[in-house]
């Protein structure tokens, strides 16, 4: 029996668009309370300064590139538009938790704070470093693609990611944790962080030439 005989409903759009997104808003989420944490490796000769942003965080522009290069700019803006307004959301959600009041037997307030807690500097270097990076590196794809078509994607996903990533870290590190870190770790903490996200779309190149095939092919309107 068919439960949804003679009951209205709207009709779903065809295609992979809506999970991309899906998938690229949790990520930008997971990656923004990550962020909240420095992380120090110590290499003998060589100190190296990220943040746990850094682990998920690159994939959010290998999605991107993904939006960019099959549905265009205008889609890949909108995604991006989407998963600005999702982190304001989040961000305004844990200020309201935050300053509610705790409960008499619960004892995790100042942890809560230390995580979650809504730090309006990182808050904001995240913000703008997401909404600037995210949109050079779609609208530099798009412009190279008007160029190259469908030849050399590889020229587009990196040239897109050189600029996007630089950017994006460029804005965060500046606006996050310039003065609390200075100097030459400062600048430690700027290229370690921009060369990691680099190569990590370098590295997961052949697996974005994969993605974006696969829902090519699967994208009733994709020419």
């Amino acid at each position: 029996m068919d439960v949804e005989t003679k009951a209205a409903h709207a009709r779903v759009r065809t295609g992979n668009y809506e999970v991309v997104v899906a998938v690229f808003c949790s990520l930008l989420l997971i990656s923004n309370i990550s962020a909240v944490k420095l992380i120090g490796f110590d290499l003998g000769p060589w100190q190296i300064v990220t943040d746990g942003g850094a682990f998920l965080f690159p994939l959010t522009y290998i999605l991107g590139d993904v939006l960019a290069e099959v549905f265009g700019f205008r889609a890949a803006r909108r995604a991006i538009v989407i998963g600005f307004a999702v982190s304001v959301l989040a961000s305004l959600s844990f200020f309201v938790v935050q300053h509610a009041p705790a409960a008499a037997d619960w004892e995790n307030q100042e942890a809560f704070e230390s995580i979650l807690g809504f730090v309006p500097r990182i808050v904001l270097a995240s913000m703008a470093g997401y909404l600037v990076g995210q949109l050079m590196n779609a609208y530099v794809l798009v412009a190279i693609k008007k160029r190259t078509r469908e030849g050399n994607l590889w020229a587009r996903l990196l040239g897109s990611t050189v600029v996007g990533e630089f950017f994006d870290t460029l804005v965060f590190c500046t606006i996050a944790f310039y003065g609390v870190i200075t100097g030459g770790t400062f600048a430690n903490y700027v290229i370690t962080g921009y060369v990691y996200k680099v190569t990590i779309e370098v590295v997961f190149l052949p697996v974005t030439y994969a993605v974006i095939g696969w829902i090519k092919r699967r994208e009733p309107t994709y020419a």
